[in-house]
């Protein structure tokens, strides 16, 4: 038996906004020549990097106090990853509670995006340079993924989310992505059971979860509350799909889904017995978090 391959420390965004009486989370489309959800629509996110272990980023962030080194590379790195892949950056000038406008988001972005996305430079750099702090603090830890032992290419992710600042525009960077919108819970799901749009297994769980809340403060004070529980799925093949097993304390409503469609493609999620798991049931609203 050949061994399992190391899972990559990992992050991923959900950028969200309120618009009008629903939420809308910004989500990029990948790039078709990528080989794992190539043409997915995803949350923005990536690898950690060295930059984001960098011993300079724990004394420029604001909400590192308490955080393991790993759980502080997890944040840095979706702040790096909204940055690179979306223009919005959650770092706030030196002295200030307010996050930095989204002209100078623009300025800075032009100026460092493209030398931090070739690992030519970090967080720590920018934040240095710029007299800025990493706003850790904005990062919620909303779920935690570990790609089965059994995958060539495996990932250890931290899903974070976030409300994303109204005076920032995001916008997709073109080469990992090559598509971006924003986009209701609802409309997703939607979307990926119509076959109009590719969305991956623990993607669509996470659409769901978030969509169950009414608003973004809603979904914020939610995951500030219920405590994140690993989920290191148990995938068994079976005619048509595969049966998918993770732990019901996750939040997503069940305990084992049959899904059709292979690791990295389109899911379309029903229970074991056949039965239908439409938006209504996955979504079911809850009460907001006190």
């Amino acid at each position: 038996m050949s061994k399992a391959v190391e899972a990559r420390l990992a992050a991923t965004v959900i950028l969200a906004r309120d618009a009008g009486d629903c939420m809308e989370l910004f989500m990029v489309v990948r790039h078709h020549q990528i080989d794992f959800a190539s043409g997915a629509l995803v949350f923005p996110g990536g690898s950690a990097t060295a930059s984001d272990r960098d011993p300079r980023v724990r004394a420029v962030s604001d909400g590192a106090d308490g955080l393991t080194d790993d759980t502080l590379a997890a944040n840095v790195a979706a702040i790096r990853e909204s940055f690179e892949e979306c223009g919005v950056l959650y770092a706030r000038p030196n002295g200030s509670e307010t996050l930095v406008d989204g002209v100078r988001a623009a300025e800075l972005g032009d100026k460092y995006r493209v030398d931090l996305e070739a690992d030519k430079i970090g967080m720590a750099d920018i934040a240095e340079a710029e007299g800025l702090r990493i706003a850790v603090d904005r990062m919620v830890h909303f779920a935690h993924w570990i790609t089965p032992p059994h995958m060539p290419k495996r990932f250890d992710t931290h899903f974070f989310i976030a409300e994303a600042p109204m005076d920032h525009v995001l916008a997709h960077d073109g080469h990992e992505n090559v598509d971006s919108v924003w986009i209701t819970p609802l409309q997703a799901c939607d979307d990926a059971d119509a076959g109009t749009r590719t969305v991956i297994f623990p993607t669509r769980l996470n659409i769901e979860k978030v969509g169950q809340s009414p608003s973004v403060s809603a979904a914020i004070a939610r995951a500030r509350k219920e405590p994140v529980v690993t989920v290191l799925p148990e995938s068994e093949k079976v005619e048509g799909g595969r049966i998918m097993r993770i732990p019901e304390a996750a939040g997503y409503g069940a305990a084992e889904l049959f899904v059709e469609g292979g690791s990295g493609k389109a899911a379309r999620i029903r229970y074991p017995d056949g039965t239908e798991r439409t938006t209504s049931i996955a979504m079911k609203p809850i009460h907001d978090v006190d």
